[in-house]
């Protein structure tokens, strides 16, 4: 089957064009944490709540939807299977650095409603207020106030830009291994779909 590649600017503009209220980051973003916290049920959710809003009948809706659906099997893999070629769903690195640091901070934003829109016991609770990931959660919290340094900075403000993707790369990775217990065994990913991230 033929890679399918996902690009950041054409799901942003599919997701518009269906009437949804998501960024293309941010439903990324969202994506990994439900994955992470629910498997295949935080996925269907994470679908509808994208979506929401939207007429399901529309062809953009339906374009958008299979997009969706793409990045879900594409992401859910390369977590499930621990790929060091996981990749989040971000602006080109051709963008000017404020269009990706506004990127970064909407992937961030989804991620963390993720988590903390997901249903918790008592026990999700206190794994999510200890280390390591109470830690991830914070530094979260501060990306996604992130704006880009001095324009004039260029390759400081690049080296930083990588940096920080580099972390939420690893973070979203180990937040997904730290969470295995409590999307239970039933929960594999879809095998039936490929896809890659741009």
């Amino acid at each position: 089957m033929a890679e399918l590649i996902i690009d950041h600017n054409e799901l942003d503009m599919a997701l518009r064009r269906c009437g949804s209220n998501w960024s293309a980051g941010q439903s990324h973003g969202l994506l990994c944490s439900r994955l992470a916290l629910a498997g295949a049920e935080g996925a269907s959710r994470w679908l509808a709540q994208v979506l929401q809003d939207t007429d399901p009948e529309s062809s953009a809706c339906y374009e958008c939807e299979a997009m969706l659906e793409a990045l879900c099997a594409a992401t859910w893999q390369q977590l499930a299977e621990r790929q060091s070629e996981f990749t989040l769903l971000l602006p080109n690195d051709d963008a000017p650095a404020q269009l990706r640091a506004a990127g970064m901070a909407q992937w961030c934003e989804g991620f963390l409603h993720g988590l903390v829109s997901e249903t918790h016991g008592e026990e999700l609770r206190e794994r999510l207020a200890s280390d390591p990931l109470s830690d991830i959660i914070k530094d979260l919290v501060e990306i996604s106030r992130a704006t880009a340094g001095d324009e004039d900075d260029v390759e400081g403000n690049d080296h930083a830009y990588t940096e920080l993707v580099e972390y939420l790369r690893v973070a979203a990775q180990l937040v997904y291994e730290e969470l295995a217990e409590f999307r239970g065994a039933a929960s594999a990913p879809p095998q039936n779909k490929s896809g890659s991230l741009h």
